[in-house]
């Protein structure tokens, strides 16, 4: 049986954090490793994207943690601590933490990435202004740029358009201009709407 069909079947279709129905994706509770039943989780595109620091962190939508962390399933236990303690700031989440019990085995692995240690803030690509940018997006430069390497200019107010995000940097941008593929700082443009 592949594991898909063996964590739709232990999680009944949904997610196993949140219990939501749709947009339900393989997750591995790294840093462990091997594509087993015991590291992986079936959750939501909410879920994942709140995990991953893809998207602010909506502490109601994190209230399903205090059904979640009492299954018996160490990769649902492993994110429950884990997303807990990046919340600890809220009373509810702070209480269910002092409840929660987990072997040393699996507090070491939930320790394992580092997570924990952060709090509810996420770190999202923005531009200039503050607007969160996406994938695909249209941004128009704020200020005038030489382009290292390149005899290019880009001026003030020239549209970028289907932007890249650096995947390992908030404060960088991927787009073309003048058909070259340039990376870009993000305090210096905003956000076309």
């Amino acid at each position: 049986m592949k594991l898909e069909a063996i964590l739709q079947q232990r999680s009944n279709n949904t997610c196993e954090l949140c219990a939501a129905d749709a947009g339900l994706k393989i997750y591995e509770v790294l840093p462990e490793t091997g594509a087993t039943e015991e590291y992986s989780i079936l959750i939501c595109d909410t879920c994942r994207s709140q995990i991953e620091k893809k998207a602010e962190l909506n502490a109601a939508h994190w209230n399903c943690l205090t059904t979640s962390m009492w299954s018996e399933v160490p990769g649902v236990q492993v994110v429950s601590w884990r997303m807990l303690n990046r919340l600890r700031d809220q009373s509810w989440a702070a209480e269910q933490l002092e409840m929660m019990y987990l072997d040393d085995e699996r507090l070491a692995w939930a320790k394992a990435s580092g997570d924990h240690e952060n709090d509810a803030s996420v770190d999202l690509h923005r531009d200039c202004n503050g607007q969160v940018l996406q994938h695909g997006d249209t941004v128009v430069l704020t200020k005038s740029l030489d382009v290292k390497g390149s005899t290019l200019n880009a001026k003030l107010g020239t549209v970028v358009k289907n932007i890249r995000l650096v995947e390992d940097n908030t404060e960088q941008i991927e787009g073309k201009i003048e058909g070259q593929t340039i990376v870009i700082l993000t305090k210096y443009l905003r956000k076309q709407n």
